[in-house]
């Protein structure tokens, strides 16, 4: 990471590991010596500096203890960990913008990547009860923030199962927006979306939503999600798996034509 790189343009982890590296060179401390200090290895400080994992709340401590910053590191780890995105969503955001192929498979709402802002704040208002309405629309902010990948050279592949597009998120006029939406979406070239509809009966592969990333030279990864947290897997045999997981999905889902046409016949429901 280029030490000159403009602040907003760094995601919360880049921040956190380019924080880290100033006070660490201001101190006169090789990383080695951080890592003594925090007791980890220094490739382990490289990476947090780097931005290319989550800093442990030990680690964290160590670095306050070791620079004398009264908690301020801690306290910057914990408003990652509560702000825009959940901090276990962070790496998997770094790698998303870096793919040029997202095939996600949603079972019961609409992949966020293509939420609407008002369904997007819908979900946060459900999931979030105790959160503020800035907080809400902070979060809603970041979450329309991935957009970016649009403007990319990235190839989008989007598998709703019907449920998602029946789920009555915020009203029947947040769910009209939403699905118009995704109608304008599927309209680009580097958008493929299809729907597996109710009739297919149990889906042919997976029952939970999940989503594979491929990127131009390194290894294709598969990130899945519950309740808790999400999870990254790179090994061959899981993403392979995931990969022909996929490939089931797309040919028992309906085709792009007939998902737009479903689409399309809810969306008038919706507006009536």
């Amino acid at each position: 990471m280029d030490e000159t790189t403009s602040p907003e343009h760094l995601n919360p982890l880049q921040r956190f590991g380019l924080d880290v590296k100033r006070v660490r060179l201001g101190r006169k401390l090789t990383q080695k010596q951080l890592g003594k200090a925090t007791g980890y290895s220094d490739a382990y400080v490289s990476m947090v500096e780097s931005g290319k994992v989550m800093a442990s709340a030990k680690f964290a401590s160590g670095c306050d203890l070791a620079f004398g910053t009264n908690g301020l590191f801690a306290g910057m780890l914990r408003r990652i960990d509560e702000g825009d995105h959940p901090s276990w969503f962070v790496p998997y955001l770094n790698l998303e913008r870096k793919a040029s192929r997202i095939l996600a498979y949603s079972t019961n709402l609409v992949t966020g990547i293509v939420q609407t802002d008002d369904y997007a704040r819908a979900v946060f208002r459900t999931s979030n009860p105790r959160a503020t309405a800035e907080g809400i629309e902070d979060k809603v902010a970041a979450r329309l923030r991935r957009r970016a990948v649009f403007d990319l050279d990235t190839l989008l592949w989007v598998i709703l199962h019907e449920a998602c597009l029946r789920t009555v998120v915020g009203g029947a006029e947040v769910m009209a927006g939403q699905l118009d939406y995704l109608l304008t979406v599927a309209a680009s070239p580097d958008v493929e979306l299809q729907v597996m509809p109710f009739s297919a009966g149990v889906p042919a592969t997976s029952t939970l939503p999940f989503t594979v990333l491929r990127f131009p030279e390194s290894p294709t990864v598969l990130y899945t999600e519950t309740r808790v947290g999400g999870r990254m897997h790179d090994s061959a045999q899981t993403v392979d798996a995931a990969v022909d997981d996929y490939d089931l999905l797309r040919a028992h889902a309906l085709s792009p034509d007939r998902s737009l046409a479903l689409i399309t016949t809810l969306l008038k429901e919706y507006r009536a």
